[in-house]
């Protein structure tokens, strides 16, 4: 059978890698009873649930939200934000970014090699590490790292599949948009492996959640979206609830999905159980969401059908039984959005946004949508995929004047022309002329194909 481990596990340490999902789910070690492997050594994708999952039903979109709210914690402190920015005009490099809750003092962590994207950042619940993926320029396949917002310790983590693996279950794998439990002793990401569809824009043959310790070891398969339908989507874009109890995730569905071509944001429970769909396809919700601190409200984003640079969508929220959806931003649009995410605080919402023809920056705004601010003039950066963490901010960088609010209706983002933040300069790449024409960077296989809008989070 196929042996999956970490690059930096030891050979005595095989028992680390289990792919399990609590209740409902078959235990790694019985599964093996009989079977004459050790821990480690069966393919992933044969570990299935003891029973079909159910085929997830949306929930209702009105009425009271059905469950108990999560009992609040004391209000986090808001620190530094973190974020993506390319380093380069031709956008084939990006690397991870921090800046204050005004916008200012951007400083750039991560230090790419040329045509290599690191993205979709999350912080530490304590603000001492940034987990992000990173991919590869001429694979496209993506892994996760960490580093410090100082920019120290860059490493990767330990993936499943040894690099260089032959067997099925590590063909093409890609692990990538990490997340952090509340309580940190957790990673969520989004793994896809297996064969390509040749016939169907390199489809993946699977992709599920899954989760594991931050160094990489007691890896545990979440859910089973793709086991009996491969080839019919990605899952990716995990977050979690602030009590750690649950997770939402985007399903974005394949041409030959049910339905084709579709987004849709789900909930499951940390063991595994509760699966189902949160917002209506319709919807076409898609990103990172992001729980509110006391657990009432996900925050998510809408993106419209055709072109995946086409303008409109939105920013919403829904409660966690998937009632009470509302609009946080105008509709209709000529801007187009990015994924979103709460302060820590739950007080303020820092977003993407990019006005028609150009490139993206950052915003803030109420939680009601109101308050609208724009954080960055840095269009050409293309930053986005924001999240706000607890890292402290810099004591030169907190005396800095706070952004003011866009003029205009309240929930109306603003235009260009609001106060623009004070950047710091990113590094450009070694051999990468600023404007000249770059050779694009290779997709990351299996993976739906974000080049175009670079707000969508896939």
């Amino acid at each position: 059978m196929a042996r999956i481990t970490g690059t930096r596990q030891s050979p005595t340490n095989k028992a680390r890698t289990r792919a399990t999902a609590g209740a409902g789910l078959l235990l790694l070690g019985t599964l093996l009873t009989g079977c004459g492997a050790e821990p480690g050594e069966i393919p992933l994708s044969q570990i299935r649930p003891e029973s079909p999952t159910a085929t997830p039903q949306p929930t209702s979109t009105g009425g009271a939200v059905g469950a108990a709210a999560a009992t609040p914690a004391a209000p986090a402190r808001n620190g530094l934000i973190v974020s993506r920015a390319y380093t380069d005009a031709s956008r084939t490099t990006s690397a991870i970014v921090t800046l204050t809750p005004d916008g200012t003092a951007q400083q750039q962590v991560t230090q790419p090699p040329d045509h290599v994207r690191d993205d979709r950042p999350d912080w530490s619940p304590d603000g001492s590490a940034i987990a992000f993926d990173r991919t590869d320029a001429q694979s496209g396949a993506a892994r996760l790292w960490t580093v410090a917002p100082s920019g120290d310790n860059a490493h990767q983590i330990s993936q499943l599949c040894e690099t260089g693996s032959a067997t099925a279950d590590c063909a093409n794998e890609d692990e990538r948009a990490p997340a952090y439990s509340p309580d940190g002793k957790q990673l969520a990401f989004s793994r896809s492996w297996g064969a390509l569809d040749a016939a169907h824009a390199n489809q993946i043959q699977y992709s599920d959640l899954y989760l594991m310790s931050p160094d990489g070891t007691n890896v545990q398969r979440l859910t089973f979206l793709t086991n009996d339908k491969p080839y019919t989507g990605i899952v990716s874009n995990p977050s979690w609830s602030p009590d750690g109890k649950q997770l939402t995730f985007e399903y974005r569905t394949s041409a030959t999905g049910q339905p084709a071509d579709g987004r849709a944001i789900y909930v499951v429970n940390v063991d595994g159980t509760g699966l189902r769909q949160l917002t209506p396809w319709e919807l076409r919700a898609g990103d990172r969401a992001s729980w509110s601190p006391d657990g009432t409200r996900i925050l998510f984003t809408t993106y419209p059908a055709g072109a995946d640079d086409a303008p409109g969508g939105g920013i919403y929220t829904v409660h966690p039984d998937g009632s009470a959806i509302g609009a946080l931003t105008p509709s209709p649009s000529d801007a187009a959005y990015g994924s979103a995410a709460y302060a820590p605080d739950g007080k303020s919402i820092v977003f993407t946004q990019a006005s028609a023809g150009a490139g993206s920056d950052l915003y803030s705004m109420r939680p009601d949508g109101t308050g609208v601010a724009r954080l960055t003039n840095s269009a050409a950066r293309w930053l986005g995929r924001p999240v706000w963490g607890t890292a402290a901010v810099p004591a030169r960088a907190s005396e800095s004047p706070q952004a003011s609010p866009t003029p205009g209706a309240p929930g109306v983002p603003g235009a260009p022309g609001a106060t623009q933040s004070a950047q710091a300069t990113l590094t450009p790449q070694p051999g990468a002329p600023t404007g000249s024409a770059e050779p694009t960077p290779a997709q990351a296989q299996g993976q739906p194909n974000d080049d175009e809008n670079d707000l969508q989070d896939n």
